[in-house]
């Protein structure tokens, strides 16, 4: 990785935004949101900078850019339309070790910003490290579609629930699985209303929950965009991986992040699965197309688990 991707808190962090053109604008909006302290050096400003400043938004020096501003700063942005002056603000910076960004400059910056995806509390963000923005832009976009308006809405109300939940699930994975239940329900998706998510919350835990384990058998290939949706959503919700040495990692890498993942070979298989499924564990089983053995499939249906052909 050329960055490493991490969240910071900024709130009430003294932010040094050198510039004061339309990229300023852009990354001071972003700023406020975040609620940090934000101060603008420049000789003149943009009107929207100047409006926030009538607001009392933010600090402005009516100065052009010295080294003696950077003092007290947590974080610096360059965003001048000069790239000398701007090497010189993260030359100054970095000798006073403070993280700096040069805008549309990589080389030049500590950190980067990705480009979001805003649901909050729900955040997504996407980068490719300055190679490729309009890929990035797409990529974006396409997500966009594929996330529900109502994220924050959702994750606002679980947030309040996790003391509730606790009080009827015991267990980690227990309350895992009531969530999942939960977040795939066909009324969450077009909930828009605190009060909607309550009906359904209230309606799901007064079920009998089946905590029982289950065994999916997941044919791969070669291709992995040739994997199911449903294939995918069962690799996501399995707690277990089994997986033999012909299987390509890419396979093994798109599964649950946090599940546990073994090595087996098609002898033992079975007996790995029957101990894991007794135990109440979602187990996912990846088998080559070409050298799976048909007991796989046949055990499979057997024990009332999931076999999903590429």
């Amino acid at each position: 990785m050329d960055f490493f991707p991490i969240f910071l808190k900024v709130n009430h962090k003294q932010i040094l935004v050198v510039g004061g053109g339309e990229v300023a604008c852009r990354k001071v909006d972003l700023l406020l949101k975040a609620h940090a302290n934000v101060t603008v050096v420049s000789p003149q400003l943009h009107p929207h900078l100047q409006m926030l400043l009538t607001q009392q938004l933010i600090v402005h020096i009516n100065q052009p850019y010295q080294s003696s501003q950077l003092e007290g700063a947590d974080q610096v942005w360059a965003t001048t339309d000069s790239s000398t002056l701007n090497h010189q603000i993260y030359h100054d910076a970095s000798a006073l070790k403070i993280w700096t960004n040069v805008v549309d400059d990589p080389t030049f910056c500590d950190f980067i910003t990705p480009s979001m995806i805003d649901r909050t509390p729900i955040q997504v963000a996407i980068s490719s490290g300055g190679a490729s923005p309009v890929l990035v832009r797409y990529l974006r976009e396409r997500l966009e579609t594929y996330l529900p308006q109502n994220l924050s809405l959702l994750a606002a109300f679980s947030g309040k629930q996790r003391q509730r939940i606790k009080q009827h699930f015991t267990t980690v994975d227990e309350r895992r699985k009531f969530w999942e239940q939960f977040f795939r329900l066909t009324a969450i998706e077009t909930a828009r209303t605190e009060e909607e998510l309550e009906t359904a919350f209230q309606k799901l835990l007064a079920k009998q929950h089946n905590c029982s384990g289950s065994v999916y058998l997941i044919e791969t290939g070669h291709d992995p965009e040739l994997l199911t949706l449903k294939a995918l959503r069962l690799m996501q919700q399995s707690e277990y991986v089994l997986y033999h040495d012909d299987v390509a990692d890419v396979f093994v890498d798109l599964c649950r992040r946090d599940a546990d993942r073994e090595r087996c070979n098609y002898t033992n298989i079975q007996t790995l699965t029957e101990s894991l499924v007794k135990q109440g564990i979602r187990v996912c089983v990846l088998a080559t197309k070409d050298n799976h053995r048909p007991g796989l499939k046949k055990y499979c249906t057997h024990h009332n688990g999931i076999f999903v052909p590429i």
